[in-house]
């Protein structure tokens, strides 16, 4: 890389570019003299790479801005394609809705008036367009208020870019930029509060805590922002380099920026139906999702040195350093730890980074991506991070009872991994008293999962030598044992006619018999003699037992004799059978059970109703509230079945964009050969070729060729098409059958509507029943209860004084209705296809409100 390119890159950085010096002035004065050198014969690729750099590295957007000004007092053309260049990329931003491109182009133009570069009435008018359009989308009669979350963006747009220099927009344009404030007040006295039902990483069902007396994100923001305006506009975390060269730009010329457009939002009448309303706001919130909800983890004195606007603008060079280096863990980490500001803010670095890991409905980026960039920050940072993440932890752990449940199963996942990236490192006997709880107690659910999640990671014995300061923990541990095979010849073990026909099977299949061979051996000598439930036993056994040795194995089974296994099981009952073998065979390992079942679906052995079945059989629903296991089968076969769609959707796009293409290349070559034909001349009544014979076959072949590919192309739209259509069916079929049985279940057990309407209710309800069962525990069970104390007070663990004090039945209750909530929101784009028929069969009067609460809590659907 040019040395131009490396010092526009490493500006502000400590870097060898730029000696031991780490003064912005230096930098600035040392970057702009190798520019100017260059400016005469790369004036493109300067103006092309600095907008990128910009783009890229939007927390050193300052110094660019300067830096354009300099650039500005030699050379005013290349200033103002600089601002043009802007305006172009900005209304290209805006035309697609493209959230991260708007706001930081929007920031740079800020910056850019700073610098005397624009003129500040042209930023003023930018802002009042986006203004005007956010009015008229919240006005109920001229726009269409179900994309407030566009309107919201726009307007966070504009205050965002204060922090950066509404000191000087105060200055040059006071009644202005005045008038701008007061426009949006009057739009946040318009707008709807926009509550985080749904999408709180806790659960509050209370309407107190989601309604006015919380601030929303906006609303926040715009209370920042007038402390900062009552501030003077002094604030510490944006720097102003301008302001060292302010004598110089004051002198440059101040360029025009031409005129933006927003995009016109779908405009609806008022008479909007609550569904078409609920679809509309949640495709609108999914363009413009809100960037950050905000999870106070630590006390307010770890950062209360802080003024609110310095939270805020930390914040922004956080999420901007995450989402421009998803790729590169390693510069991600650097850039966190070098951020532009004179203040300490791990506590808020960590903070940012698991508001993101834990954000509903998804995080912008793979959970991965999170779990690598905290261990990097722990590398980096070894003296204060780490003892941060573990604060982090703790705090969370304290409050996992109110945690929402897709929030827990991601904490679980992350911890287990961040540990095994640290040998396994943690304090257990803090947490030894979980013992003390009842085994539904989320905090000792959560240290059980984890645990289960590490023996995955690595092995059993590492796991439980993890755990040896607090050895009362191995109780939690997984079962420690390989396969559960029923026909094993091992030990004392009397062998039945069912051991034999296994036997049979296996020395078959290392035979290397067929599958036509063994659906043969089935029908002739096992199924009419033992009836079908010992032939699916002794096949499906001895196939995973065959299968067990290693994921590759399993495979091989399953590709080479799926034909037998889908002879024994073509219905749905047969295949719950079958899936129950599969647990039976896998019971002491659940990560083998859930890839087992997984894969059969893959294959097309068992179908995703066969599988929600089994999910909501009686020995899984009993354990909903105590093992992730049954969730994990289940969210398994919903993802597999919703990416299924997603790949056909974008396999058809594809297929379409391809079509025209394809279309006018067989028009041309079809046009082509008519013309070389129609030089064909008569001589004595018979046509001669004009043209050379061996161009008109090539024109010829080439003509056939390209509308053999247009019938090809056309034939593979329509089957992908005929695919999607099933493939949506089966969705809808899906979704159906899951919500009844979450339904039905929870109807079962939970309390009446009148005893419980929240789930405040639901959690002070003690079924009388539950107590008595807890009084009447056995002397054995009691004395059990006593030595695992004695074991954890040793441990150093503190013990719980009155344990957990929610019952099994309103923890079950509660876990269930989370997991409800769960699965709402993550697929909320595929439930709104089918929310009428959803709301006809399954969500009727009768149902129950806690039912129904949760339901409309995941789709974020108003509640009348």
């Amino acid at each position: 890389m040019s040395s131009w390119k490396n010092l526009l890159l490493r500006i502000g950085d400590k870097s060898h570019e730029y000696g031991t010096s780490t003064d912005f002035k230096d930098h600035i004065e040392t970057c702009f003299s190798a520019l100017r050198r260059e400016l005469e014969h790369s004036e493109k690729d300067i103006l092309d790479f600095l907008v990128q750099c910009v783009e890229q590295l939007p927390h050193k957007i300052p110094l660019y801005g300067t830096l354009v000004g300099l650039m500005n007092l030699e050379n005013e053309d290349f200033a103002r394609k600089v601002v043009e260049n802007t305006q172009t990329n900005l209304q290209d931003a805006l035309d697609s809705g493209n959230c991260n491109r708007i706001r930081i182009l929007m920031r740079f133009l800020t910056v850019l008036m700073c610098s005397k570069v624009l003129q500040s009435s042209c930023l003023v008018v930018a802002f009042e367009t986006l203004l005007s359009s956010a009015a008229t989308t919240v006005d109920e009669e001229k726009g269409n208020p179900s994309w407030q979350a566009c309107a919201d963006f726009y307007i966070t747009c504009i205050l965002s870019c204060l922090p950066w220099g509404g000191a000087e927009l105060v200055e040059q344009v006071p009644e202005e930029i005045e008038r701008v404030m007061v426009g949006v007040e009057a739009y946040l006295s318009i707008r709807r509060h926009a509550s985080d039902r749904g999408l709180s990483f806790f659960e509050d069902d209370d309407e107190a805590k989601n309604g006015l007396g919380e601030k929303d994100f906006l609303e926040d923001l715009w209370s920042r922002i007038q402390d900062l305006s009552n501030n003077g506009w002094k604030l510490d975390s944006v720097p102003r380099p301008h302001l060292s060269f302010e004598a110089q730009l004051v002198s440059g010329k101040s360029h025009e920026f031409g005129p933006i457009s927003c995009p016109e939002q779908l405009h609806s009448p008022s008479t909007l139906s609550g569904i078409t309303h609920g679809k509309q706001k949640h495709e609108a919130e999914l363009k413009y999702p809100q960037r950050i909800r905000r999870l106070n983890i630590f006390p307010a004195s770890k950062a209360e040195d802080l003024q609110p606007i310095d939270r805020f603008v930390v914040e922004e060079y956080l999420l901007d350093v995450l989402f421009f280096f998803n790729g590169c863990r390693k510069e991600c980490a650097a850039f966190m730890v070098g951020l532009p500001v004179p203040f300490r803010y791990e506590y808020l670095m960590a903070e940012t980074i698991f508001s993101q890991l834990l954000l509903l409905p998804q995080p912008p980026f793979r959970p991965m991506y999170y779990t690598l960039v905290i261990i990097d920050l722990c590398k980096a940072l070894p003296g204060a991070f780490p003892a941060v993440v573990a604060g982090a932890v703790r705090a969370l752990f304290e409050k996992i009872a109110d945690l929402d449940m897709e929030c827990r199963t991601r904490l679980i996942l992350w911890f287990s991994h961040h540990l095994s990236n640290f040998q396994f490192i943690w304090p257990w006997e803090e947490w030894a008293y979980v013992l003390d709880l009842p085994k539904w107690a989320p905090q000792r659910v959560f240290v059980q999962e984890v645990l289960e999640r590490e023996v995955r990671l690595s092995y059993w014995d590492k796991v439980k030598q993890s755990v040896e300061n607090a050895p009362g923990l191995e109780e939690l541990l997984p079962p420690k044992g390989g396969p559960n095979f029923r026909f094993s010849v091992d030990g004392d073990t009397e062998r039945t006619e069912q051991h034999a026909l296994s036997a049979d099977l296996s020395n078959m299949v290392k035979g290397r018999a067929t599958a036509r061979e063994i659906i043969s051996w089935i029908e002739e000598s096992v199924f009419p003699l033992h009836g079908l439930e010992v032939t699916l036993k002794v096949v499906l056994q001895t196939f995973l037992d065959i299968g067990s040795k290693s994921f590759t194995h399993l495979i091989t089974v399953l590709e080479r004799y799926g034909q037998v296994i889908a002879k024994i099981c073509p219905d749905q009952d047969k295949q719950v059978m079958l899936i129950a073998e599969v647990g039976y065979y896998w019971k002491n390992n659940a990560q083998m059970a859930a890839i087992a079942i997984d894969r059969m679906m893959g294959y097309r052995l068992i179908s995703n109703l066969a599988i929600v079945r089994w999910v909501f059989s009686a020995e899984n629903i009993e354990q909903f509230h105590t093992s992730d296991h049954p969730w994990e089968v289940l969210r398994n076969t919903v993802s597999k079945t919703y990416n299924r769609i997603s790949d056909l959707r974008k396999e058809i796009s594809s297929l379409q964009n391809g079509i025209v293409p394809t279309e006018e290349a067989a028009t041309k070559a079809k046009a082509e050969l008519e013309a070389a034909e129609a030089k064909l001349t008569l001589v004595d009544g018979e046509p001669v070729l004009g043209e050379n014979p061996v161009k008109l076959s090539r024109l010829k072949l080439r003509a056939e060729k390209a509308k053999e590919e247009e019938v090809s192309i056309r034939e593979s739209l329509e089957a992908k098409e005929a695919l999607l259509a099933r493939a949506l069916d089966e969705n809808e079929a899906l979704f159906l059958a899951l919500y009844k049985n979450f339904s039905n279940v929870l109807t079962e057990r939970l309390p009446d509507a009148s005893r419980a309407g929240t789930l405040s209710e639901l959690k002070s309800v003690r079924a009388d029943s539950m107590s008595v069962d807890l009084e009447e525990s056995s002397a054995m069970e009691v004395d059990n209860e006593n030595e695992r104390q004695q074991k954890s007070q040793s441990n150093g663990g503190r013990t719980s004084s009155d344990g957990y004090n929610i019952g099994e039945k309103e923890q079950w209750c509660l876990s269930t209705l989370g997991y409800v909530k769960a699965f709402s929101r993550q697929y909320a784009s595929e439930i709104w296809l089918y929310i009428e028929k959803l709301d006809v069969e399954v969500l009727t009067e009768n149902v129950h409100p806690l039912f129904r609460k949760a339901v409309y809590c995941g789709l974020r659907r108003t509640i009348n």
